[in-house]
């Protein structure tokens, strides 16, 4: 029972998701941790129930006009819970910010900065003082008016536009005009205005050409196109655009990614010769403070912006007020290991974690208290050495009296809870239970728990031999953001850990770098997500390429961005199953073909809903809610659809099997068994077949790739470039899909994994461990070798927890 001055939150009859009526207390003013295997349930308590129903409780007290303005997500499955205060709730946001978007403006220290030269910089002799809003590049006031605050100026030229200038104009010489109908017009509409268009480009008049691919002009003629066979085509109106013209108009305006991309490779991009790159007006850049424009400042790292603000002193009152403001924001982003972040730093460029961890410094500094956090891991994409800066700002935040809730499988945080809540014992339909809910140290005794076997286990850690590398490439000359100056070598035939804190290149050295230049080099044809071969451009050189046939790159980029897109559809595996609904009597004798069983065309879906499932329903002035389908009640498939079965169940009913369930369901099928074996066996057992995209952690979409991959036929050395493919595991999930990284690599290929969990490091045959620090600090190798020769380096901030990790002195 609950009182007036009850210090516990009491959840009663939870059923989010996978829940099973879950009662559970859990004290405020605490750090309580939620532990558990990868879909056990524990984010469905978390934020699915406890969030969930917080922010329900502060919307019942909003206006219903503001209601409607704000995202709600909805009201949990729950019977009731006491005891529950405001709460604020930091995720791991899987969407990529805009373009615009900065570190600067996802803390708000710009609008900070910006007042500070507003208010307190040094003007030129009679200029105006200028509004805050003078010193964005994100607003009409600030933005230069050339390149509109985007510091680039995208042009082309007649060798992009015309890479092969034997070919005639009827032969594509315009390569980048565009293809079917379009293309054929743009030609008959030179064609009628007096041009050659079957001579070679580059026999054709210099002025020509010019005209050709750049006028401005956008003249109208009567196109008379040349009869095809059996087909009659009448004199029409044509309207010329140029090459340039159709390129930039493609690239700013287009929604098609693939059109835009397309235009892109037809365009260079150069710094803006108005503002040099600033991205502002000159007014603004008139303005310094310290000897230095606003420009200036927002490009240093944060360590040393404040520097340059101690330095100051402030020459006035204003200047000291908004100098010690800044530093006061600055100071919990750099206690959280991210002071070599700058602030024009692009938001898209920046992980999950980061993003995390930059809104978690802005709550500290907001002085909330009484409130629940509820933190999806914090210390994902965090290097050991961070993680106690991570744990002092948790402590800070439950100091002035707020309980931190927090999501986690890093077993440092699991160590340091006040309270620990273990869900299990598995995944899916069979997990759902609280295990346990007390403090840690009495988790020992539970038997069931997944997590009691790795907190408390002090034992030797097992023995492994390294593996010898077959071969390597080597890097020379890697000069790319703050990795500087480096020759990499990377061992073949191995399964390689590169570590190093946050920000010391990794990502650099091996996304972007390494996989630049394998891509560069593919044969035509193979397979693999690489990087554009352009990102190679930081490597000086390279050796020993030829020993690797294909890259494949799995990165945690979501395999979808609609509820359209699932594991099934990403996989292959629903082509399978639709093939199968085809081929039943009931589907033959109504002459149903594959494509009748696709909730993404028309003919067998749902029409009321278009196959999603649901419709949007307006509520006047509160926000639109989602209900399930009135015709379909959330099937996607139309009745006579539904009325085909296999083996007793629907195509809906199959898309709501587990994977797990499915394996069972469709034993006897090579091509599904394929697929769904390759699931099992990176640990994604419980997701369901439908599950949408946008359900998906970045770490459930990785292991879905990297199945995807394992599913197909191996074909000659591949190496496989992973990015912290343990974001989001449980241990135990991480010794599922470490079996199988080792396994291709016993299968004779070459695996590669930037990786801060030091489990994963300590089984690996390799370690490249970059640092020292963040930054400018980092960027060098400062010890590579096996784990146990990489444990003992002198002056790498790695070593002491990989020792930690093989049980070592």
């Amino acid at each position: 029972m609950s009182t007036p001055h009850d210090p516990y939150v009491r959840v009663r009859g939870a059923r989010e998701h996978n829940l099973r009526d879950v009662d559970v207390d859990i004290p405020r003013d605490s750090l309580a941790v939620f532990t558990g295997v990868s879909g056990s349930g524990k984010s469905s308590l978390a934020f699915g129930t406890i969030y969930a129903e917080a922010q329900r409780r502060y919307f019942e007290s909003v206006a219903p006009y503001a209601r409607r303005l704000i995202h709600q997500v909805g009201a949990p499955d729950v019977g009731e819970i006491t005891g529950l205060p405001p709460a604020v709730s930091l995720e791991q946001r899987r969407s990529a910010p805009g373009a615009r978007s900065s570190v600067g403006t996802v803390t708000t220290l710009s609008n900070s900065l910006r007042m500070l030269f507003s208010r307190a910089g040094d003007y030129p002799a009679g200029a105006e003082r200028l509004d805050s809003d003078a010193f964005s590049p994100n607003t009409a006031a600030g933005a230069c008016p050339e390149c509109h605050g985007l510091g680039l100026i995208h042009r082309t030229t007649e060798e992009l536009l015309v890479p092969d200038p034997s070919l005639s104009i009827r032969d594509g010489a315009v390569a980048a005009w565009p293809g079917a109908w379009q293309g054929k017009n743009l030609r008959d509409v030179l064609d009628a205005l007096g041009y050659d268009v079957d001579r070679p480009w580059r026999e054709l008049d210099p002025a020509d050409r010019e005209w050709i691919l750049f006028t401005d002009d956008r003249p109208v003629v009567t196109v008379r196109p040349v009869r095809d066979a059996g087909r009659i085509q009448r004199p029409y109106q044509g309207t010329y655009m140029s090459a340039r013209h159709y390129v930039m108009h493609t690239f700013a305006d287009s929604r098609s990614r693939t059109l835009r991309a397309k235009a892109e490779r037809f365009l260079t991009a150069a710094p803006c010769p108005v503002c040099d790159g600033s991205r502002l007006r000159r007014e603004a850049l008139a303005v310094t403070f310290a000897g230095r424009t606003i420009t200036d400042l927002v490009a240093l790292p944060l360590t040393a912006l404040t520097e340059v603000l101690l330095e100051s002193g402030g020459a006035s009152d204003t200047a000291r007020v908004l100098t010690a403001d800044l530093l006061a924001r600055i100071g919990p982003v750099t206690e959280l290991g991210l002071g070599y972040l700058s602030l024009d730093r692009t938001a898209p460029s920046l992980s999950s974690g980061e993003l995390q961890r930059l809104r978690l410094a802005t709550q500290l500094r907001s002085g909330l208290f009484g409130v629940v956090y509820v933190l999806d891991e914090p210390s994902a994409g965090l290097h050991p050495a961070d993680t106690e800066a991570l744990l002092g700002v948790l402590g800070r935040l439950k100091e002035a009296g707020n309980s931190v809730f927090v999501v986690e499988h890093q077993l440092d945080v699991v160590r340091r809870a006040d309270w620990l809540v273990d869900v299990g014992p598995l995944a899916g339909e069979h997990g759902g239970r609280v295990l346990h809910s007390g403090p840690p140290a009495e988790l020992a005794s539970v038997a069931a728990s997944a997590t009691r076997r790795f907190l408390f286990d002090e034992g030797p850690a097992p023995a492994r031999e390294p593996r010898e590398p077959s071969g390597w490439i080597t890097l020379r000359g890697v000069d790319l953001h703050n990795v500087r100056g480096v020759d990499a070598a990377f061992p073949l035939g191995v399964l390689t850990a590169v570590t190093g804190v946050s920000g010391s290149g990794k990502s650099t050295l091996v996304g972007q770098v390494l996989a630049g230049v394998l891509a560069g080099r593919r044969p035509a044809g193979t397979a693999g997500d690489a990087a554009a071969p352009e990102e190679a451009r930081g490597c000086a050189s390279a050796e020993g390429l030829a020993a690797v046939d294909r890259l494949v790159q799995v990165d945690q980029r979501p395999i979808g961005r609609t509820p359209r897109s699932n594991l099934a559809t990403y996989t292959g595996l629903f082509d399978v199953v639709r093939t199968l609904f085809a081929g039943t009597g009931t589907a033959r004798a109504r002459k149903y073909r594959a494509g009748r069983f696709s909730f993404n065309v028309a003919g067998g879906r749902c029409e009321t809903c278009q196959g999603e499932g649901f419709v949007s329903v307006e509520l006047l002035f509160l926000p639109s809610t989602y209900a399930p389908c009135p015709d379909c009640h959330g099937a996607r498939y139309n009745p006579e659809t539904l009325q085909v079965t296999l083996r007793g169940l629907t195509v809906a009913e199959v898309l709501d099997l587990t994977v797990e369930a499915a394996a069972d369901f469709l034993a006897g099928t090579p091509a599904a068994e394929r697929s769904l074996r390759a699931l099992l066996d990176v640990g994604l057992g419980y997701l369901r077949l439908g599950q949408p995209a946008t359900e998906l952690s970045g770490g459930e979409a990785q292991r879905i790739k990297l199945a995807t991959e394992l599913q197909r036929a191996r074909r000659g050395h591949t190496l496989y470039l992973l990015d912290e493919p343990t974001t989001g595991l449980h241990p135990a999930d991480v010794e599922v899909l470490m079996r199988q990284l080792h396994g291709l690599v016993d299968a004779g290929n070459s695996v590669v994994v930037v990786e801060h969990d030091m489990a994963v490091v300590a089984g690996a045959d390799r370690v490249i461990d970059l640092g020292p620090g963040g930054g400018d600090l980092g960027g060098r190798i400062v010890a590579t070798g096996t784990p146990g020769e990489v444990a003992r380096a002198a002056g790498s901030r790695t070593a002491a927890y990989l020792a930690k990790a093989l049980r070592t002195d």
